[in-house]
């Protein structure tokens, strides 16, 4: 089994101070780093919003598969709305074991806006198509929850960012003042994916199979590097749909008893297992010395990934890092048969499109040669 690294932790009260040292950002971005860095004590509405919008990605993946084909959006190449078995994996097969929940976040700037403007970009649908949602009449709160979320996570990076800044303008030659602030608080092609992991075919493992597994057995997530700036990450919520279906036909009849009364039309918080029941299961990067390690995220705090994009930005003093899902086996022998479902929220903030990642390539056509290698 993977060895579980600690990663760098510092408060959201640090980053608002600008007291986040140098050497805590190495520890976190820099060459030998794992690229990482969680932030604690955020505020006070973040734990209720990641348990609604967390159930509310089971409730979404448990709709009839007419009702899902409604929400797909095949002009932006599935990256717009739900999406399920477009990505490949490693071994070249299509990933059918994740579904997600692509979000445009230009809401941030502006309510009204649900994508990236197309003016100059119309082979780019993916951050350029609008948004598709699900009505309130069928996952009531879904688009609420998702979008209050995602300002909190900018929000968040944005004070990343400012400390980032501060460390390479004081060492990046040139590295032009505020860049990544500027770049995750005015971006329109920043991008939400509501993840659901559905429970594993072959879920059930025995002791002695999973003695013998790889540690790199990306099965939910195949290894890859994000290629955005600084990628907001919830930690993961593990269910066991065998014990709590999200079942949409039983909410009629338990949303009344189980939602508050000043928010009747809220869907019930599904109940979210204290840990995974296989500890194997997660998150898992691979180092700069090729070691691959766990990293846990507690519940009530955010990580920040490191992109390729803020790696281009920053000329590699910040990498990217790759890092890959595992996937939860049960052992046999267990009294109930259970189904662990994993869902989690990841924020990627990006620069506009026809900004520059390094002189003379804007991140449109950075973007282009990712879209076209992965989908």
């Amino acid at each position: 089994m993977a060895r579980v690294a600690q990663a760098v932790t510092v408060s959201l009260q640090e980053l608002v101070d600008g007291t986040v040292s140098f050497d805590t950002l190495t520890e976190a971005f820099g060459p030998s780093s794992l690229g990482i860095i969680v932030v604690k004590d955020l505020p006070e509405e973040f734990v209720q919003l990641r348990a609604q919008v967390l159930s509310n990605a089971s409730y979404l993946a448990a709709l009839p598969d007419n009702e899902l084909d409604s929400l797909t959006s095949p002009e932006s190449k599935y990256l717009v709305g739900w999406s399920c078995g477009k990505e490949t994996l490693k071994s070249g097969q299509f990933d059918t074991l994740k579904g997600s929940y692509y979000v445009n976040c230009a809401f941030y700037q502006d309510q009204a806006l649900q994508s990236a403007p197309a003016d100059g970009f119309p082979d780019l649908p993916q951050y350029t198509a609008p948004n598709i949602w699900p009505s309130d009449a069928r996952l009531p709160s879904f688009r609420d929850s998702v979008e209050s979320l995602c300002r909190l996570v900018i929000d968040t990076a944005a004070l990343v960012a400012r400390a980032c800044d501060r460390y390479a303008e004081a060492n990046i030659e040139g590295y032009a003042a505020g860049y990544l602030h500027h770049v995750v608080t005015t971006s329109l092609t920043t991008k939400a994916r509501l993840l659901h992991y559905f429970p594993s075919p072959g879920s059930v493992a025995s002791s002695t199979e999973k003695e013998g597994e790889s540690v790199d057995d990306d099965d939910w997530c195949a290894t890859h590097f994000d290629h955005g700036c600084l990628t907001g990450l919830t930690s993961a919520m593990f269910l066991d749909e065998a014990a709590s279906p999200p079942s949409l036909a039983s909410i009629s009849t338990s949303a009344s008893a189980s939602a508050s009364a000043d928010s009747p039309d809220t869907l019930p918080v599904l109940p979210e297992l204290s840990q995974s029941p296989d500890p194997s299961a997660g998150l898992y990067i691979r180092s700069r010395t090729d070691e691959i390690v766990k990293v846990n995220i507690p519940k009530d705090c955010l990580a920040f990934q490191t992109g390729e994009a803020l790696q281009l930005i920053t000329r590699g003093r910040f990498r990217a890092v790759p890092h890959f899902v595992k996937g939860a086996r049960c052992c046999t022998g267990t009294a109930v048969e259970q189904r662990i479902a994993r869902n989690t929220l990841a924020v990627f903030t990006q620069p506009n499109l026809g900004e520059e990642v390094e002189p003379g390539l804007t991140f449109a056509e950075f973007a282009r040669g990712v879209v076209q290698r992965n989908y």
